[in-house]
């Protein structure tokens, strides 16, 4: 009856937040056009083949507003046959689990879940339980990746609201194509310069004859900052930002949080090339008004899908590999770092305001957003690339 219960009010969720969310638009529908790559044809992580997203959102009486979000890089048996990798830390206050293997070995064996931050043990031990009932499974021991943000301003996070059937239901609906953003799985308590944020995903694919490959980006958006878009002061203009008046101690402009940033590529990297590019989304990040605070948790978890770069976790005999050099990889840099922006932006625009008995994230105004960005210059710069009055 549990599971019955939890799953008809996942539904009902996913029903309402869908009406809502439908009426908001994506940041590049509203005229918002971020660098000089264009985007893959969902503009999300899933335009890299292969690669799912699924959300399992959470609402429950009147101090339950979270969620968990599960990112399957690949097909086949990722245990058997993983896939380059690497996490980078912009700032390391956070509970992220699976992050030392990764960096040693390079490789990731699990899906890749995000969730609030006293969940993620509950949803590792999840993760743990769901690898050992796929094909091809023995008695070994795996190495989940969870991250997480703090979605304590709507969210009691303390009852562990993050089990079995949460986890699974995420992993088990992960589809390629269209992913949902805004106030959704592990976005569904989530915040973004002291407005709503949460899920948010762009994708950028690079001209052929930069190699044509397609970088993947998704955020789980909980930090604060001066919100930037497109060079254009929005956070000064709505009077929501960090700082805004340190003399007040119960002030709710709070500039701490967090951010994960998973980043998918079918370019052919390893995990060094992988290093390289997921420094990139924290500049990103810097351009949307962050400056990783204190108490921020800043994770990047990059990974290649290409093929020639995937080796079986055994063989007898060395493994060739294909790999990008160095000096083909600016275009991959500028395109991740593109993507970050463009990623977050869609996160707090698709974002639906979500209360609760602890609190409540107002949704951005975004008509008074549009209003400053006019203000600014800063709007459909994809038929005006050379007006004189850019931002960048």
């Amino acid at each position: 009856m549990k599971l019955i219960s939890i799953l008809i009010t996942l539904s009902l969720t996913s029903l309402t937040t869908a009406a809502a969310d439908d009426e908001r638009p994506r940041a590049r529908d509203a005229g918002i056009v971020v660098g000089v790559f264009e985007p893959g044809i969902n503009n999300a992580i899933t335009d890299v083949s292969n690669v799912r997203v699924g959300h399992a959102t959470v609402v429950r009486g009147d101090d339950i507003r979270t969620g968990v979000t599960a990112i399957i890089p690949a097909m086949g048996n990722l245990y058997t046959h993983p896939i380059p990798a690497w996490i980078h830390v912009g700032n390391g206050y956070g509970k992220i689990i699976g992050e030392t293997q990764v960096r040693e070995f390079g490789e990731i064996e699990t899906p890749i879940l995000l969730t609030c931050t006293l969940c993620v043990w509950s949803a590792a031990n999840a993760l743990k339980e769901w690898m050992y009932i796929q094909p091809g499974m023995g008695e070994h021991t795996v190495n989940p990746v969870v991250g997480e943000t703090n979605d304590a301003r709507v969210n009691n996070m303390w009852a562990d609201p993050i089990q079995r059937e949460e986890v699974y239901q995420a992993l088990d609906s992960a589809r390629g194509g269209y992913v949902k953003e805004g106030s959704v799985g592990a976005g569904t308590g989530t915040q973004a310069f002291g407005w709503k944020g949460g899920i948010g995903t762009s994708s950028r694919v690079l001209p052929e004859a930069l190699g044509g490959y397609t970088v993947g980006v998704l955020v789980q958006t909980n930090y604060g900052g001066v919100m930037s878009i497109n060079g254009a002061p929005v956070g000064r203009e709505l009077g929501t930002y960090s700082f805004r008046d340190e003399t007040q101690p119960d002030n709710t402009d709070r500039e701490d949080g967090s951010v994960m940033v998973v980043v998918a590529t079918d370019a052919p990297l390893t995990s060094r090339g992988l290093a390289r590019l997921s420094m990139r989304p924290m500049l990103g990040l810097g351009r949307t008004g962050s400056f990783a605070s204190n108490g921020s948790g800043d994770y990047v978890i990059a990974f290649s899908t290409n093929p020639s770069v995937r080796k079986p976790r055994v063989s007898a005999t060395p493994v060739a590999t294909e790999v990008l050099v160095n000096d083909s990889l600016s275009p991959l840099f500028a395109a991740v770092t593109e993507a970050t922006v463009e990623a977050v932006y869609n996160a707090i625009f698709k974002a639906t305001t979500v209360s609760s008995a602890r609190g409540e994230l107002k949704a951005v105004p975004i008509e008074r957003v549009k209003t400053i960005l006019e203000k600014y210059n800063a709007l459909h710069w994809g038929t005006n690339l050379e007006s004189p009055n850019r931002g960048f």
